[in-house]
């Protein structure tokens, strides 16, 4: 398959791309800081002397220049078969509550700018029938105090996502939702893990076998499934005093 790949330099993003290249697929890997790019680049091609791999600027934080990016990824396949989005920000509540900007660039480049970017890969997926494949959050399923913030810029992504996927299935058009748990990655160092927090390695199995059998959606790893039921499914009482 020929992929776009937006967020590849990231902690997930990266063990996701070794695995696509490694799978022999074309990438056109997306991201704002071209020198990180360049790096991964080099890596998956050291991995794999024969991968097809390519690279374009593309930040999320200066939604204006989306559209532009993405004609230029695209124009560096003969057909996009498959797009990934793994990029996002993340901060904890406090944080988001008390720093306007963090909090800003958060709404900005979690919600709006990743639809836009979504919309704008839209139509080069609808050429073919090709598989929109974003990362979003179990904090995503329900509201929680302790992610507030963050779980509503995951939550309207999922939503968003949802609907496309159900105004153009009969055009072909296949979205999967990933869902991962919490992953120990730069963007959560320093914070204090659950109980049950994943690698990144951990997370690459169910989005590759997503990639080629597409489901709406994916928990990753699968456990967080069963973990998130068993949250959605508490009081709202139970769920503040819990804290979690």
């Amino acid at each position: 398959m020929n992929i776009l790949f937006l967020g590849a330099t990231g902690g997930m993003g990266q063990v996701l791309a070794r695995a696509l290249a490694a799978d022999g697929h074309r990438l056109v890997l997306l991201g704002r800081d071209e020198e990180k790019l360049h790096t991964v680049r080099a890596g998956l091609i050291e991995a794999r002397p024969d991968s097809v791999v390519e690279t374009t600027t593309c930040d999320l934080a200066d939604p204006a220049g989306i559209p532009e990016a993405v004609e230029r990824a695209a124009g560096c396949v003969p057909t996009v078969d498959a797009v990934v989005v793994a990029a996002g920000k993340f901060a904890e509540q406090g944080q988001l509550e008390t720093d306007r900007a963090p909090r800003l660039q958060m709404l900005e480049v979690n919600f709006r700018s990743t639809i836009e970017f979504c919309e704008c890969v839209r139509p080069h997926l609808l050429e073919g029938g090709g598989t929109l494949c974003v990362y979003t959050s179990v904090a995503a399923v329900r509201a929680r105090g302790s992610v507030a913030l963050y779980g509503a810029t995951k939550a309207g992504l999922d939503y968003y996502l949802d609907g496309i996927g159900q105004r153009y299935q009969d055009r072909g058009l296949r979205v999967v939702r990933v869902r991962p748990g919490f992953v120990k990655t730069p963007m959560t160092a320093g914070l204090k893990p659950p109980a049950i927090a994943n690698e990144p390695e951990e997370t690459v199995a169910s989005v590759m076998r997503a990639l080629r059998h597409p489901r709406h959606i994916v928990y990753t790893p699968p456990v967080w499934r069963y973990v998130m039921t068993v949250i959605r499914l508490m009081p709202r009482w139970l769920l503040r005093r819990s804290g979690i």
